[in-house]
């Protein structure tokens, strides 16, 4: 599959995604707190986005929504908690692509479920990239410095990721992989401790999704090197003069890009899936709301219907398979 493919399958539905959201779904009131599950620890970007989706959806559905944070192998504890709860339309999975996707091949006999059999779809709420940043005491002001020392130094640079086989870790292979660099991969659980630890001086860097690293770049605590992406983020004025992917290794077919989204499990009441998806559609249409994420570097977006998202998760799978085995990455 070719990148500009990949690029046309992650971004074809962002040219109309948040049209004027219908009625909201009738059928579906929940009555009592609905469960938001996060499979991965606070401060990280699933954490981030969630929280801030989460706040507006309690309007929306009239009833509290909790945040529950459950990390662990790679988001499956969080993802097997949501398939354990009663299929009530109280319990729902908040994840980025990884859960759904390249988990698959990277716990293999492993994995404890089948994500596209044992959950159905609601919708994507976002899709952003990576960024590549340093801790600003590290020596390195560009890209090219940093590689040229890691080619010098193999082993020395560490890069602290929110966990093996996530987007971070399989797009930093794919860079050392283009750049005939040996630098170390520290996995943890979570983008959060992660960022701790690269603000301590811990780890060298990190190249990871952008919500929960822009406030450390934004004050000086991190050194921002290069977008993941192949075009560059123009549209965030601390980011517009970064270089992207296509400006530091042209012809290398980088573009890191990531997707969130709102997933059941199978057998969740299909008035339930309809009415999260519609309470969906009216929380991603605030203004507000969009200009939030924006600003965080994540396109919002709702898919047209469930289905929808259901078969662009599915084009998905051989991607995120290829990167997997690309990468040579395993849980097992």
């Amino acid at each position: 599959m070719t990148d500009s493919r990949r690029r046309s399958l992650l971004l074809g539905s962002l040219a109309a995604p948040l049209l004027a959201a219908p009625a909201y779904a009738q059928g579906w009131q929940p009555a009592r707190p609905v469960r938001m599950i996060v499979p991965i620890a606070p401060g990280g970007a699933n954490d981030i986005i969630a929280r801030m989706i989460g706040e507006r959806l309690s309007a929306v559905i009239g009833q509290t929504v909790i945040i529950e944070n459950r990390p662990g192998a790679g988001g499956n504890i969080g993802a097997q908690a949501v398939l354990q709860a009663e299929k009530d339309g109280l319990t729902w999975l908040f994840t980025s692509a990884n859960v759904l996707t390249a988990n698959t091949y990277l716990y293999g006999s492993r994995m404890p479920f089948v994500p596209l059999r044992d959950f159905t779809p609601v919708t994507r709420v976002g899709v952003g990239t990576l960024l590549w940043v340093v801790n600003a005491q590290r020596p390195w002001r560009t890209f090219q410095e940093q590689i040229d020392f890691a080619k010098a130094n193999p082993g020395r640079v560490t890069m602290g990721s929110s966990g093996t086989g996530a987007i971070s870790h399989l797009y930093f292979e794919k860079v050392k992989r283009e750049t005939g660099t040996d630098m170390t991969h520290v996995p943890y659980r979570g983008g959060g401790p992660a960022i701790q630890d690269l603000m301590s001086g811990n780890i060298d860097m990190m190249f990871d999704v952008i919500p929960a690293l822009l406030p450390h770049v934004r004050e000086g605590r991190f050194r921002a090197l290069a977008a993941g992406s192949a075009r560059r983020i123009d549209y965030v004025p601390e980011l517009a003069n970064v270089p992207a992917m296509d400006d530091l290794l042209p012809g290398k077919g980088i573009d890191a890009l990531n997707w969130w989204s709102v997933v059941a499990a199978t057998g969740t009441p299909e008035p339930a899936v309809a009415g999260m998806h519609a309470a969906l559609q009216r929380v991603l249409a605030q203004e507000e709301v969009k200009q939030r994420l924006l600003g965080l570097t994540v396109f919002p977006l709702v898919d047209e219907n469930p289905a929808a998202f259901g078969a662009f998760w599915r084009a998905q799978v051989p991607v995120w398979r290829e990167l997997v085995e690309a990468s040579g990455a395993t849980a097992e």
